[in-house]
């Protein structure tokens, strides 16, 4: 069997693929924009010719392909997505060789690789939280992630914090990711401060009132949010990852806080920043990769070299 499988994490800007070996060494990676202004079409053949391409990198036939998508979708089927527009897009479309392929949601995937080898390895229930551009969640529930009846489940950010909110771009009001997505809050201070272009990390950097202001906005939606979750399902942990999760103490320490106040009668589960990264979304597809060649039980030896940032057994 070849000794490696070719993962791909598609977002709605850019895509990462790479080749990891059955020892979760990662032998290459690149990352490509996904030309969604193009057309569906257009992004479905882009990553059919990045898995070519990829494939063809290594020594030998890959074993399987991962991949991991955004909006909804099943092991055999990207179903749909409203960042890119395609439908009903069979597995197989996105690859052009004849081995296995499996599809995952995005951040279902990244959850996945949070769960086998980053920030929530042996942890039966916990909720991973990536807090980027815009929010969403991947339940871990018994050790695998949990996408519902349907496959939405894990859309946290459009928890309604604030019900008489802002309005979301989704349609609804007072959602979490209108106040607490880095977008978001970027978003919210400009159009408060008439400054054009001002980014979250400057936000939370800024002693500024408004800037003050507009971050306690954020931490308070998502200390809601997280209280809402915690009550429901119980989780033994809560993982934060995403670019505003690189906020540390600023977002940690306040959400923390707020958090324990909020579970008057139970104890808060314990944050803890992501380990993987930007890289959660294709080392997830990995694993996926090696489920499509028939080897599910593959990453649990895998550990993270902490000094060189590969996987290795």
């Amino acid at each position: 069997m070849s000794s490696f499988v070719v993962a791909l994490d598609v977002g709605g800007t850019s895509m990462k693929g790479g080749l990891v070996d059955d020892a979760g060494v990662v032998l290459l990676t690149e990352r490509r924009p996904t030309p969604r202004e193009n057309g569906p079409e257009a992004v479905v053949e882009a990553i059919r010719t990045f898995v070519g391409d990829l494939a063809a990198s290594g020594d030998g036939s890959p074993a399987g392909v991962g991949i991991a998508v955004p909006g909804l979708v099943d092991p055999g089927m990207a179903l749909y997505s409203a960042n890119i527009g395609w439908r009903d897009v069979p597995a197989s479309a996105f690859c052009g060789l004849d081995i296995p392929v499996v599809l995952g949601h995005d951040v279902q995937t990244g959850g996945l690789a949070e769960s086998v080898i980053g920030a929530g390895r042996g942890v039966d229930d916990f909720l991973f939280l990536p807090i980027g551009t815009g929010i969403a969640g991947a339940m871990i529930l018994r050790g695998a992630p949990y996408g519902g009846a349907s496959g939405w489940g894990g859309e946290i950010g459009h928890i309604p914090v604030f019900p008489d909110g802002e309005q979301c771009a989704c349609g609804q009001f007072g959602c979490l990711e209108t106040y607490a997505s880095a977008a978001s809050v970027g978003r919210r201070y400009s159009l408060r401060s008439g400054q054009e272009g001002i980014r979250a990390e400057q936000v939370v950097a800024s002693d500024d009132p408004l800037a003050i202001e507009v971050w306690d906005e954020a931490v308070e939606a998502l200390s809601l949010a997280l209280a809402t979750y915690t009550l429901l399902l119980d989780p033994s942990l809560i993982v934060l990852g995403g670019g505003l999760a690189e906020a540390g103490p600023a977002l940690f320490d306040p959400v923390r806080t707020r958090l324990v106040k909020r579970l008057t009668f139970r104890d808060a589960p314990p944050l803890a920043p992501a380990a993987l990264g930007v890289d959660a979304g294709m080392l997830g597809a990995a694993l996926l990769g090696w489920r499509a060649a028939g080897r599910g039980s593959i990453g649990g030896s895998w550990r993270l070299d902490v000094r060189s940032g590969p996987l290795v057994s």
